[in-house]
């Protein structure tokens, strides 16, 4: 393909896959064909039922780039896409040669705007070059003054919001999707941080689009990601991607251009039963993902003329005069509503924005069945962060075992889950424990078993018990593998939300609780010892201990809390917990080194008070042998039951809230775009992407620590965690 096939267009002696080389030769060629030509005509009715090995793809792709900028034919391709799809749209769906065009058009739109995006450069996407020549004869229905980007997702969105999800039209919807995200993947050209001088012209034209057909999209990958439609194998509509021993439909339909373009993707064998097994339903979510979680940074007008000498406003002072503007689809998501209820706003009139009313419960039976999925998480975190009304729903639900089950599974298969999602994982059940309502009635909930769990049966176990111990089995986990801070505290936040509504704590859970304490007290331990010394051997020389000082501080704060959490179980509810009394008298000797501790010793008054309280009574028991454990539960239990209290100190009860920080960006848009890359969704130069580091070595990670790469890796931080007094 280094020049355009000699083959005659119209020869009826061409084999179909000479014609077709002619055809895409001619595309990449370097001759320019007027967008009223009968070559796009001749172009996108062609039957593409051939493959092409990736070098011969490569080699046409770097022709179009050599020739885009004087033929523009990736511009006129993406306005016969866009025609075509106003057809279908006019057409209701219905199978129509329009159809079989427009596929054909976003196949070949997306493998060439996909290489020439990777290829850019410079970060300012000029390459593409989404605009006609001036001297190009213009068709009298063609709107001259819209730009190329605005009309082509103007008319996809249009087209997804708009035609059912059909065995018809199920092909030209995913491919569609897929363009989306190749168009939008200019995101990964940017830095980890917006910015305003940041070029990503497609998602920019969807942003910009009206709030209508914004809730339209919303509604409607919502709806694609509740509705789970399967992919249509047999369906007849697919017969110009099958015929005979050609691949199958499975084999080809997925990237853009499968047929001829070597991309990637292999749904059933990536999925690893995770989530959905529907390619149509894994790209709605991304391409809801990408579009909630985009922020556009934007110079203010006041900064627009405050210019430096060379006449250019300087990146610094660009940075200090920006803002982000407002993300329609992202407000589209919070101001979602159950369409059971209307909108009402505190006066009492109801709401004429246009609003995406969604089937709550089914969407709320769609995630519990999928969060086995990182995306599906994620998309959890939105909800539930975002919309009030969703986690008003979700609080309500007296099946809150469908949500919590597979996230606390997802939390005991830690080691197998990337850091990024137990961050969210662990935030989601912050957010819950915010509740009062749920922090109660997650114990009166009760689990006939758990039996992913293999350390131990449980059996009769409440969900709030089960919640303790997956909780307290991630901190450990922490300790010992990831080792980072952010994850200690969100960890606690939560334990810490739900201590005063403890109800009936499981043995084991109490155990747990207690052993928790032990195990980062040895923590603190180790820490001061080695602090000391080494101070002995710097012999002065600050610089080398004060790591370790800051360390062993966020420590003592870890310990601090794990007291404050029995304290407040001891405080409101230790009638209904005389299993946690057993766990701390069983192990009241780990208690003792921290019994004169300035950080300590208030929250270990009341400690030792319950335990001189339950000693005194043990103590008053006249016994015929030794004692059992069964016997002493007997004697808590009955004891429980007169405690009043009296001699504990009351202090201000903790709670938790979840904010996310001033810059959530510079977290969700990396992580957005590392999920859409982990689908194999598509490739990407890596080279290319500067949105996130690619494959970091593994010693920064052994040696350093997540905390040091955090930034580095899209990690979240939890600065959000606010204490209320």
């Amino acid at each position: 393909m280094g020049s355009v096939p000699s083959i005659p267009l119209k020869s009826d002696n061409a084999r179909p896959q000479d014609t077709a080389e002619y055809l895409i030769g001619t595309f990449v060629g370097e001759k320019s064909f007027p967008i009223s030509s009968d070559f796009w005509q001749k172009l996108l009715e062609l039957p593409l039922n051939f493959r092409w090995p990736a070098h011969r793809v490569l080699q046409a792709c770097e022709l179009l780039e050599q020739n885009n900028q004087y033929t523009r034919h990736l511009a006129k391709i993406l306005i016969h896409l866009s025609w075509c799809l106003q057809e279908c749209i006019s057409a209701s769906g219905a199978p129509s040669g329009a159809y079989d065009k427009a596929v054909n058009a976003v196949y070949i739109s997306s493998v060439f705007l996909k290489h020439l995006i990777e290829s850019a450069k410079s970060d300012d996407i000029e390459e593409l070059y989404l605009f006609l020549d001036v001297k190009e004869p213009i068709p009298k229905d063609f709107i001259q003054d819209e730009s190329i980007e605005n009309l082509v997702m103007h008319t996809v969105l249009s087209f997804i919001s708009s035609v059912d999800v059909s065995p018809n039209t199920y092909l030209l919807h995913l491919e569609l999707l897929n363009f989306m995200l190749i168009a939008m993947s200019t995101q990964l050209l940017c830095g980890p941080s917006p910015g305003p001088k940041d070029v990503n012209p497609f998602i920019d034209a969807a942003i910009v689009q009206d709030n209508s057909l914004v809730s339209l999209v919303v509604h409607k990958l919502l709806l694609n990601y509740i509705s789970q439609p399967g992919m249509p194998f047999k369906s007849s509509s697919y017969s110009i991607f099958y015929e005979g021993s050609q691949p199958s439909v499975l084999q080809r339909v997925g990237s853009a251009a499968a047929n001829f373009v070597l991309l990637p993707l292999s749904y059933l064998g990536s999925s690893r039963g995770e989530g959905s097994r529907s390619p149509l339903v894994d790209c709605s979510l991304l391409v809801l993902l990408v579009l909630i979680h985009y922020h556009k940074c934007v110079v203010s007008n006041e900064s627009i003329t405050d210019l430096s000498v060379d006449g250019h406003t300087s990146d610094s002072l660009l940075k200090e005069n920006t803002y982000f503007s407002d993300n329609p689809y992202c407000k589209a998501l919070e101001n979602a509503t159950d369409f059971e209820f209307d909108r009402i706003d505190v006066e009492g009139n109801a709401y004429t924005d246009p609003v995406v009313r969604l089937p709550f419960a089914s969407l709320f039976d769609t995630l519990g069945m999928c969060l086995a999925d990182e995306a599906a998480v994620l998309l959890l975190y939105s909800l539930l962060e975002g919309n009030s009304d969703f986690l008003e729903y979700v609080l309500v639900r007296t099946d809150l075992d469908t949500l919590l089950i597979p996230i606390l599974e997802a939390l005991y298969d830690a080691p197998r889950k990337t850091p990024n999602q137990i961050y969210m994982l662990l935030i989601i059940l912050l957010i819950l424990s915010q509740d009062l309502s749920f922090n109660a009635s997650i114990h009166k909930l009760i689990l006939p078993g758990v039996p992913w769990y293999k350390e131990r049966l449980l059996h009769q176990t409440s969900l709030g018990s089960l919640m303790v111990i997956i909780l307290i089995r991630t901190v450990q986990y922490n300790l010992s593998k990831l080792r980072d801070v952010y994850l200690h505290t969100t960890c606690l936040a939560t334990l810490a939300n739900m201590a005063p509504h403890v109800h009936r704590l499981s043995s084991y859970a109490s155990q747990r609780l207690v052993s928790l304490f032990y195990m980062l007290s040895r923590k603190y331990n180790k820490l001061a010892e080695l602090r000391d010394d080494r101070m002995h051997l710097a012999k002065g020389c600050n610089s080398l201990t004060e790591d370790m000082s800051t360390e062993l501080h966020i420590y003592t704060d870890f310990l601090r809390l794990v007291l404050e959490i029995l304290n407040a179980i001891l405080t409101h509810a230790l009638p209904r917990n005389p299993e946690v009394v057993y766990a701390i008298m069983h192990r009241q000797e780990v208690f003792q080194p921290f019994k004169h501790h300035p950080r300590f010793n208030e929250l270990l008054e009341n400690i030792y008070t319950v335990l001189d309280f339950f000693n005194s009574r043990m103590d008053a028991q006249s016994m015929d042998g030794e004692w059992s454990v069964e016997k002493v539960q007997q004697v808590i239990v009955i004891n429980c039951r007169s405690w009043r209290g009296e001699g504990m100190k009351m202090f201000t009860q903790l709670r938790f809230t979840y904010e996310q920080e001033s810059h959530p960006e510079e977290f969700f848009i990396p992580y957005v775009w590392q999920l859409v890359l982990s689908r194999c969704i598509f490739s990407f130069n890596s080279g290319a992407i500067n949105l996130f580091p690619v494959d970091p070595p593994v010693e920064i990670q052994e040696n350093d620590g997540m905390v040091s790469s955090k930034h580095q890796n899209g990690e979240l931080s939890v600065h959000g965690l606010l204490l209320d007094p």
